[in-house]
């Protein structure tokens, strides 16, 4: 009677349980669900946020979609400082002493194909005047990020701070670089002209970029950045094209700023060019070369600091109140090459730097930065003075500057990342 009694209870205790275990997995499950459609729910939300009704729509060769958004529907009049705003259509000022391509010559020049660099999405149409083209955010591209709230977004401690080679830093942000830099005086701008290439990428969460970086503040918590450039990031577009990028922070990447048009901040005022489409062609090995040039200066009378793209592309500019340190002048330039390793255990990754190639071999192969130049406070364009080099680990990534009567100062930079030298 008693194991009868026993068995019983045993009996009851396991229906007990197996009533609760079904109850915690349904829950589960509803909490999943719930989870999910609050995921939905907060992607759809931040995708309305960006995309803006477009009045026309043009379908880019290599699957982007572009709108193109009425000047005045932007993402930058969503900040609450721009409600007001008067967009200012075109600077007050431009740097005297921009560098006349005419002079270069024949020799040094970048063969260009027939076609000048362009953006794949012309093929298919252009926008009207008084609107943007803007890439459209696919609902794929968010949902690659970790959250919503890191896309578009740069990780935290992501430039490079010259003499600060520590190998814990190195490892602790997973970026290195190789750059040349000048510091020690007040900068109102920079200019490149950056050669193009589509560097190879091992994993889907790394980038590689060449790029020019405005900077002012410490390294700290309050760095101000404003950067332009090309870049292949897997992870931001879902492919692996050589596209034209902008970035600015005010705070050392933490909560303000973004890549592109994917916040409030950047002002575009250019209908021709679209932050964030491909660049069409690119340079090949030991074959024709193509690059763009880049100027990002500081307009003396408004104190907004505005890009300009190639010798014909205004493309807008970024308000002076979004920065604390850049609202007065710059106090460091750097132009170079970053890539993220996001390998383990002190290994390396493969990824690409410039055109995968060390600075020795040179013109053709090797990826380069021409005619650097920096903005001083009479807003003229003069050559950087007591120009340095960093690198994190030259095995892996390298630059060499020089200097000549038709390139100006120079350098090439770049790298395989991992080889035999470079495990």
């Amino acid at each position: 009677m008693g194991d009868v009694h026993f068995s019983r209870e045993r009996a009851g205790k396991v229906v007990v349980l197996i009533f609760f275990w079904t109850l915690s997995l349904i829950s589960l499950s509803c909490a999943a669900r719930l989870s999910v459609s609050r995921q939905k729910l907060q992607v759809q939300n931040h995708l309305n946020r960006l995309n803006k009704p477009a009045v026309k729509t043009i379908q880019s060769p290599d699957g982007d979609i572009i709108d193109c958004v009425h000047l005045a529907r932007q993402p930058a009049f969503d900040h609450p400082f721009l409600k007001d705003h008067k967009i200012q259509m075109r600077p007050s000022y431009h740097p005297e002493g921009l560098f006349d391509e005419s002079k270069v010559s024949d020799t040094e020049k970048p063969k260009k194909g027939s076609n000048p660099i362009t953006q794949l999405w012309h093929m298919n149409g252009k926008c009207p005047e008084g609107t943007i083209p803007i890439r459209r955010t696919k609902e794929e591209d968010v949902l690659r990020a970790s959250s919503v709230k890191s896309y578009g977004r740069k990780k935290h401690r992501a430039t490079p701070q010259p003499r600060s080679a520590d190998p814990d830093l190195i490892n602790e942000s997973g970026h290195q670089h190789a750059i040349a830099y000048v510091e020690g005086d007040k900068y109102y701008g920079a200019k490149a002209t950056i050669n193009v290439w589509e560097p190879k990428i091992q994993q889907p969460n790394e980038f590689s970029l060449s790029q020019l970086w405005i900077l002012g503040g410490s390294f700290g918590e309050d760095l101000n950045s404003i950067e332009a450039g090309w870049q292949v990031s897997p992870d931001l577009y879902g492919d692996n094209n050589t596209r034209l990028f902008t970035y600015w922070t005010s705070d050392a990447y933490q909560a303000t700023g973004c890549y592109n048009l994917l916040c409030s901040g950047f002002i575009q005022i250019n209908s021709e060019i679209a932050m964030g489409a491909s660049i069409s062609p690119v340079s090949a090995y030991r074959n024709s070369q193509y690059d763009i040039s880049i100027l990002v200066w500081k307009d003396p009378k408004e104190g907004h600091w505005w890009m300009q793209f190639g010798n014909d592309y205004v493309l807008g500019y970024w308000p002076s109140f979004l920065f604390s340190y850049l609202a007065d002048s710059a106090s460091m330039i750097e132009w170079g090459g970053e890539v993220v390793n996001s390998e383990p255990d002190g290994r390396h990754t493969s990824t690409q730097m410039g055109s995968g190639r060390f600075p020795e071999e040179g013109f053709g192969k090797s990826s380069y930065f021409r005619n650097i130049q920096v903005v001083d406070d009479s807003n003229n364009l003069k050559a950087p003075k007591g120009l340095g080099t960093f690198t994190e680990q030259s095995n892996c990534y390298d630059v060499q500057t020089g200097s000549n009567g038709d390139w100006g100062h120079y350098f090439y930079y770049g790298g395989p990342g991992k080889n035999p030298n470079c495990p």
